[in-house]
C-alpha cells in the first residue's frame, strides 16, 4: 500500500462505511504507488520545529483513549531524524496517565495545529520512554535553559503522518504574533506615504492604446532582475474584477512599433480591486520587451492596457490542491494560493528558484503561507522531486504548474506515470516552445495566396505574420485558441491544450501558436 496513514487509518470496518457512504472512490487511489507519508519531508520537519506545543493521544489498558496537551518553547519537540520525534518529559502533575498507558500499548497519535495560518498535521506513531539516566540519548532531547526537572525521554518513532484540511480552524493568534502583524501594516503604512509624496509630479504621457487606462503607482525591486509596478485607476475608481491566474497585455514601445504588447500574471491577492501587481523579470538575452518595461515604466507613467484575461482559471470545488511554481511562474500561483486560503481549499505550495535572492516573494509567502509552503533553493542543493511531491498529494487533489517548459513537461510526466487524471494538472506556459526536433516545413496559405517556408526554430503562427497576414492571436502558447485555422491538407501535429478532439478531428482545426505538421507540408484556410 502506498499511502502509510490510510494503511493504518483505513480498517476495513471504515472502508465499508466509505463504501456505503460513496467517497471510498476517492480514496482508491491511496493503496497504490510507492510507500509515502512515513518519511518526514522539509515541509514537516519545518512544521513541527515551529510548534510550541501539540496534542497526543494514547490507549488505556481498559480500551480508553487519553489526551493530553503538551507544551514548551518553540521548538522543544525534537525532529531527530525522518522518522523520529523526541522531547524531554519534565516534573508535572504526576499522573502519570499517559507514561503507564505506553507500557502496555506504546501507540500513540499526535495532532500538531498552526491556528494562525490554519493548518494542522496528524501524526501516528509508537513511544519509546527513555530513562532519564540514558545520557546519549537525553542529550538529543532536553532544553537548554529550562530548568525543570527531567523526568524521562519520550522517543515517537512515526508510522504515518498525513495533513488535514483547513475547513472550521478558527485562526488565533499569541500576542507576538499579534505584534509582527501590527508591524507589517506599519511598514506598508509608511511605504505607502512615501509613494504619495513621489506622485507629487507625476509623469502623464500615456503609453499603449489597452481599453483599461491604468497609472504606475509604486515601482520595487522583488528580487534579482524582478522589478514589481504597482498598477491602480488615475482617478481611484475600482479596477475590473479578475479571477486567480489571470493577466493582462501591457504595452512596449520597440523600435519603430509602438503597439506591441507582453502579457504579464496579476500577482495582487485577486479580492483586491484598488491595484494590480505584476512582477516583470529583465531577459537579457530575451525579445526586449522585459528590459524596456524595466527602464521606461515610472512613477506616473499613464498605461493603456487589456481588460484581463485568464486561461489559467483555478477549481470550484473543494478538492485539496498543489501548487508548484518555477522562478517567475510563482506569480499566478501566487494569487491562486491566496485565492485557495480564502475559500478555505486544503493546499500545499511548491516553489523553485536558482537562489533565494532570484525568488520573487520568497520571503511574504514564507509568512503568508507558512508550513503549506515550501522551498527549494538551487545554489543550496535543494531539489523538487516532482514525483514524491504529487505522490504524497491526496488522491482528488488538483495540481497547478506555472514555470519553465523544462519543470511543467516534469510535472505532466510525473502525474502521467502515477496515474494522475490529465483533467486535474492545469498549468500556464510562458512562451510558445519549438521542440529541438522540429523540422521545416512548407505551409500553403490558401486564400491569401502565400506559400511560406517555415525554419525549424519559428512557430507556424510568427511566420504567418512575418509574411504580413494577420489572424487573431493572443496567448501565443496553445491556450485560448483564438488563433484556430482550418487545415485543408496534410496533418497537422497537435500541442495546444485548447481544442477539443472533435474540434480537431471534426473541425479540422489546429493552433499555428505551438503545432506543427507531421509531414513536410501543410495548406490553411488562411
Amino acid at each position: 500500500m502506498a499511502h502509510k496513514f490510510a494503511e493504518i487509518a483505513f480498517t476495513q470496518t471504515v472502508r465499508r462505511v466509505q463504501e456505503a457512504m460513496g467517497s471510498r472512490s476517492g480514496y482508491a487511489a491511496m493503496d497504490s504507488g510507492p510507500d509515502h507519508n512515513n518519511l518526514l519531508s522539509e515541509r514537516e520537519k519545518a512544521f513541527i520545529e515551529a510548534r510550541d506545543s501539540f496534542y497526543m493521544a494514547s490507549v488505556s489498558e481498559t480500551g480508553w483513549p487519553y489526551l493530553q496537551h503538551r507544551g514548551g518553547p518553540a521548538g522543544f519537540l525534537k525532529v531527530l531524524d525522518q522518522s523520529t520525534l523526541g522531547f524531554a518529559d519534565y516534573s508535572g502533575n504526576r499522573q502519570y496517565v499517559t507514561t503507564g498507558n505506553v507500557l502496555k500499548n506504546d501507540r500513540v497519535a499526535v495532532f500538531f495545529m498552526d491556528y494562525p495560518n490554519r493548518v494542522r498535521l496528524k501524526l501516528l506513531g509508537r513511544m519509546e520512554l527513555v530513562d532519564a539516566d540514558d545520557t546519549p540519548k537525553m542529550v538529543r532531547l532536553e532544553d537548554d535553559g529550562y530548568r525543570a526537572r527531567v523526568e524521562r525521554g519520550m522517543i515517537i518513532h512515526i508510522e504515518a503522518f498525513d495533513w488535514n484540511c483547513p475547513q472550521h480552524i478558527t485562526p488565533r493568534y499569541s500576542q507576538a504574533e499579534v505584534d509582527k502583524l501590527i508591524e507589517l501594516e506599519r511598514e506598508e503604512n509608511r511605504d505607502l506615504r512615501s509613494r504619495a509624496e513621489q506622485l507629487a509630479s507625476p509623469n502623464i504621457s500615456k503609453i499603449g492604446e489597452g481599453e483599461l487606462e491604468l497609472i504606475v503607482t509604486g515601482v520595487r525591486q522583488l528580487a534579482d532582475r524582478i522589478r514589481a509596478f504597482e498598477l491602480r485607476a488615475p482617478s481611484g475608481e475600482p479596477l475590473p474584477e479578475i479571477k486567480p491566474g489571470a493577466h493582462i497585455e501591457v504595452p512596449v514601445v520597440l523600435g519603430s512599433s509602438t503597439n506591441e504588447v507582453r502579457r504579464y500574471s496579476i500577482a495582487s491577492n485577486p479580492n483586491r480591486r484598488d491595484v494590480y501587481e505584476i512582477a516583470v523579470f529583465c531577459e537579457p538575452d530575451g525579445r526586449g520587451g522585459s528590459d524596456w518595461i524595466h527602464k521606461n515604466y515610472q512613477l506616473g507613467s499613464v498605461l493603456g492596457v487589456s481588460l484581463p484575461i485568464n486561461y489559467f482559471d483555478i477549481q470550484t470545488d473543494t478538492n485539496p490542491a498543489v501548487l508548484i511554481a518555477g522562478g517567475i511562474g510563482i506569480t499566478p500561483i501566487k494569487s491562486i494560493a491566496q485565492a485557495l486560503q480564502n475559500q478555505t481549499v486544503d493546499f500545499e505550495l511548491h516553489y523553485t528558484g536558482r537562489k533565494a535572492s532570484a525568488m520573487a516573494y520568497l520571503d511574504r509567502l514564507q509568512r503568508e503561507f507558512g508550513p503549506r509552503m515550501t522551498s527549494y533553493v538551487g545554489d543550496l542543493g535543494q531539489r523538487m522531486d516532482l514525483e514524491r511531491v504529487l505522490a504524497s498529494a491526496p488522491a482528488n487533489a488538483e495540481v497547478y504548474v506555472c514555470g519553465p517548459a523544462k519543470l511543467i513537461d516534469g510535472v505532466l510526466i510525473a502525474a502521467n506515470q502515477l496515474g494522475i487524471d490529465r483533467e486535474r494538472v492545469h498549468f500556464e506556459r510562458f512562451d510558445a516552445q519549438v521542440g529541438a526536433d522540429a523540422r521545416p516545413v512548407e505551409v500553403t496559405l490558401l486564400r491569401s495566396g502565400e506559400v511560406l517556408h517555415v525554419t525549424p526554430d519559428q512557430t507556424l503562427l510568427d511566420a504567418i505574420l512575418d509574411a504580413g497576414v494577420e489572424i487573431p492571436n493572443s496567448c501565443r502558447v496553445g491556450q485560448c485558441k483564438s488563433c484556430a485555422v482550418k487545415v485543408l491538407a496534410g496533418e497537422p501535429e497537435h500541442w495546444d491544450e485548447a481544442l477539443s478532439p472533435f474540434e480537431r478531428d471534426s473541425g479540422g482545426l489546429m493552433c499555428p501558436c505551438v503545432s506543427r505538421a507531421k509531414g513536410n507540408s501543410l495548406v490553411l484556410d488562411i
